[in-house]
């Protein structure tokens, strides 16, 4: 025989919540993780393709060391968007006891939100710097004469996966912003 608190459902408000968290926990997780995966790659051939005392790469590192940052506030965004899936999951329980605090889904999300703005500001640094020392190398690339070439001066393509790098950071790092910020404005609307 059921009692009253074994049939217990789990409100509607909490379900929809519930789903909201699970459906974009998991979709923010894989585009993320895709985008994050695929900087990494970018950065692999940009630093393997260096040649350390070659001086034709001057100032692209400090691209790549803004670059890596925000890849790493990107993973971490990856593992918030995991969390938003394990609270849907205690939000769909029947047990309420197991329900997270409203505080706690909204300091989740505001993590997720600041993980992202700190990814998003990395990755703008890095773009940034790169795109100046790209323009740089443009602008002193001799015009009319091939005799006067200095490969320090030259843009190389692995030079241009370092911004492209940087542009992709703060595109996952976006995305790790915008769906706990809508999530922030679903839970507290009245």
């Amino acid at each position: 025989m059921q009692t009253k608190s074994d049939s217990h459902s789990v409100a509607p408000a909490k379900q929809g919540i519930a789903a909201a968290l699970r459906a974009f926990g998991w979709i923010c997780f894989w585009l993320e993780l895709v985008l994050a995966v695929v900087c990494g790659i970018a950065l692999l051939f940009a630093v393997s393709g260096r040649n350390i005392s070659d001086e034709t790469v001057g100032g692209i590192g400090i691209g790549i060391f803004w670059a890596i940052g925000g890849v790493l506030a990107s993973l971490f965004s990856v593992f918030v968007a995991f969390r938003y899936t394990g609270i849907s999951k205690a939000l769909r329980s029947p047990n309420t006891a197991k329900h997270p605090k409203k505080a706690d889904v909204t300091q989740l999300l505001r993590l997720g939100v600041i993980a992202g703005l700190a990814g998003m500001l990395l990755g703008i640094l890095g773009a940034g710097s790169t795109l100046g020392v790209l323009v740089a190398k443009s602008v002193s690339m001799p015009q009319l004469s091939v005799a006067a070439y200095d490969p320090s001066k030259s843009i190389r393509g692995l030079d241009v996966f370092v911004a492209m790098a940087n542009l992709i950071v703060i595109t996952a790092n976006f995305l790790g912003t915008v769906a706990p910020l809508w999530m922030l404005n679903w839970l507290h609307r009245d």
